[in-house]
């Protein structure tokens, strides 16, 4: 890719509603002491202190909707030049029809406009943005949105009542464990032709790996996710250090030198303490947010984008690292120029 394609927006959106991780365990704090697990485990282990949870019957159509619509007032563009817009969001209404499609029809955008899901687990924004570059270099389109909607009401809630089971074992809470990190929010970016753009945030150029011999470590359900968190850390960041070292040889000037921020995916203060060890960044460049938000999957990478914008701390000419990686195992990292 030639680097034709800019950020022009970035619209987030957090549930008003706090659950903390003392809250959490209060509610399997029987299964707890019968399994003689001290308290304090989940933020201990985590650094997760709280999440965050949309009203109940909250959609995730309804929410990608919202920050779709915002990101294209922030632009200030008229609906009918999007031609693709992608949902990545791991959470859905319906099996189908696709989120892409609510959102494209509450948007009431236009007939020409494509719109489908793209399902790559956490990596799924940024395999969504990958697509939209493709699309806007080879002159398909010139504006085009992703957007994400996640909510961890449903999973917490039914593992819960998954662990207030007296048949609970110690190797079925911690199985159960990453459950509890998930958090909720939406986002969305509209992506378009550099020569068409007013922010001029560039994206210079993405690479990506797999490890799929990996896939099976973490498996996600609706209602329930079951990790072998220990082994994704380690296989996770031992592919980051491939991708980081790829990223080297193939993006100019890639280094932890040149790099101004990091906007990674973040799981825990363990994850990103093994992964900035092992890639030898300097920690205070990371914008972290894992410690009130939770895991929001797909939609953690554009969230903590537009946190940093909104507060400021992104000035014109900055290098930025765009860092996911996913389930499956899936990597990548994208230079953007601010």
């Amino acid at each position: 890719m030639n680097g034709n394609a800019a950020i022009e927006a970035v619209a987030y959106e957090l549930p008003l509603h706090r659950i903390s991780s003392e809250f959490i365990e209060d509610q399997v704090s029987d299964t707890m002491t019968r399994l003689r697990i001290p308290p304090g485990q989940l933020a201990g282990l985590t650094g997760i202190r709280e999440r965050r949870f949309w009203p109940p019957g909250v959609m995730p159509s309804d929410v990608a909707t919202r920050v779709a619509r915002r990101v294209i007032e922030t632009a200030a563009i008229d609906p009918k030049e999007i031609g693709c817009l992608i949902n990545t969001s791991v959470c859905k209404d319906y099996v189908e029809p696709s989120v892409a499609a609510l959102v494209h029809g509450n948007l009431g955008l236009s007939p020409t406009c494509l719109n489908f899901d793209i399902s790559n687990a956490c990596l799924g924004f940024m395999t969504g943005m990958n697509n939209i570059m493709m699309m806007i270099e080879t002159g398909m389109i010139r504006y085009g949105i992703v957007v994400a909607g996640e909510g961890s009401r449903e999973p917490i809630e039914a593992t819960i009542r998954r662990l207030q089971s007296p048949e609970t074992t110690v190797r079925d809470f911690f199985n159960n464990f990453a459950t509890l990190t998930l958090g909720s929010g939406a986002a969305a970016i509209l992506l378009c032709h550099k020569d068409v753009s007013k922010a001029k945030h560039t994206i210079n150029k993405a690479v990506s790996l797999a490890a799929t011999e990996h896939c099976r470590l973490c498996l996600g359900q609706k209602d329930q996710m079951i990790a072998d968190a220990a082994s994704v850390m380690v296989h996770g960041v031992e592919l980051a250090w491939q991708t980081w070292k790829l990223a080297e040889k193939t993006i100019q000037n890639w280094s932890d030198t040149t790099i101004r921020h990091y906007i990674p995916h973040q799981v825990s203060a363990r994850n990103m303490e093994a992964l900035t060890k092992k890639l030898g960044l300097t920690a205070e460049k990371a914008h972290l947010n894992f410690q009130t938000l939770g895991n929001i999957g797909p939609a953690a990478i554009p969230i903590t984008l537009g946190i940093a914008e909104e507060e400021n701390r992104l000035i014109t000419g900055d290098h930025i690292a765009l860092m996911g990686i996913g389930s499956g195992l899936n990597c990548t990292m994208m230079s953007v120029t601010w």
